[in-house]
């Protein structure tokens, strides 16, 4: 899940890199000079990390809801399992002291 958030984080901070140095004829990105097949391909690129960002943060997050239901199902089952044996044995100790 943390991996999805830094790769949507890196892939704004890119597009965001890109509009604000991008002037007239020229772009230079992050330093570099850039054609406009580049500057599309560095997009696409961008756009990609943040989808997939996003679907990793997602798929992480329906995974923990998962497992946190299921712990929660396992304990309440334990608690029915303590109880009916705490039961059983107040059931057998209170016929050993009537025989």
């Amino acid at each position: 899940m943390v991996i999805g958030l830094l790769l949507m984080v890196l892939g704004a901070l890119a597009v965001v890199a890109a509009v604000f140095t991008a002037t007239g004829e020229s772009v230079e990105v992050l330093g570099f000079d850039v054609t406009a097949v580049g500057l599309y391909l560095f997009g696409l690129g961008s756009g990609v990390a943040i989808l997939w960002g996003f679907t990793i943060s997602k798929w992480g997050t329906k995974r923990t809801l998962r497992q946190r239901r299921e712990a929660r199902k396992l304990d309440e089952l334990q608690a029915k399992l303590d109880q009916r044996e705490a039961e059983q044995r107040t059931d057998e100790g209170s016929g050993d002291r009537s025989v």
